[in-house]
């Protein structure tokens, strides 16, 4: 439950940071877009929440915007490198276990799934699809997608995905409707970045059959 209270009430929680550590709450928030990018056994991270919650916060002055979205593309694009090199030399080795104490093989099949319906634009898509966002990187470095076309759809995702959410937080975070159920917005937005996955998995499940 304290989870959950720490993501409903984002805001809250960033705030005090903010006020508590100062320039620091740039680094607080660069780590935690590098874990939920990077480490793969971290997809449970807020990210699209924390996002419009900090450019919020920007647009009342705790931090500066910009600064802001360059830093977190930089985790953003830090993080996925890391995790396409991770998946490089160990993902093969993870693929060839059935259960795995650290990762998830549930999630790395359907990221593969994802993966091999759309190719490398899902560095791109992902960015905006909790989870597989996370294992994306992972499985690109698994199945040796070329570093260059990795690097060139990284950057691209993740200047859209930070840049989406941020400025949407900055510009239109502090109308009073937004301001005034900040809580009830953080809670659609993550609904909203989970029903694709949600469709995607009950149009699979529903899907007829060949005989």
């Amino acid at each position: 439950m304290s989870f959950l209270d720490i993501v409903i009430h984002l805001d809250t929680y960033l705030n005090v940071l903010a006020q508590s550590y100062g320039v620091w709450i740039y680094l607080i928030l660069f780590l935690i877009i590098f874990s939920e990018t990077g480490l793969v056994v971290a997809p449970f991270l807020p990210g699209d929440s924390m996002l419009f919650v900090a450019g919020t916060l920007a647009s009342s002055g705790a931090m500066d915007v910009n600064m802001l979205a360059l830093t977190l593309v930089v985790a953003a694009f830090s993080g996925d490198n890391t995790n396409y090199w991770i998946g490089r030399f160990i993902g093969p080795k993870v693929f060839s276990h059935e259960k795995s104490r650290f990762f998830n093989h549930e999630h790395l099949e359907k990221t593969h799934a994802f993966y091999e319906r759309h190719g490398g634009k899902t560095v791109i898509f992902s960015r905006f699809l909790p989870v597989i966002r996370t294992f994306a990187p992972f499985v690109a470095g698994v199945g040796n997608m070329s570093y260059r076309r990795f690097v060139l759809y990284s950057l691209a995702g993740g200047v859209s995905w930070i840049g989406f959410f941020v400025y949407c937080g900055y510009f239109f975070g502090n109308t009073p409707v937004i301001k005034q159920n900040l809580s009830i917005f953080i809670v659609l937005i993550i609904l909203m970045t989970f029903l694709p996955g949600a469709f995607g998995l009950l149009r699979q499940r529903f899907k007829p059959r060949n005989p």
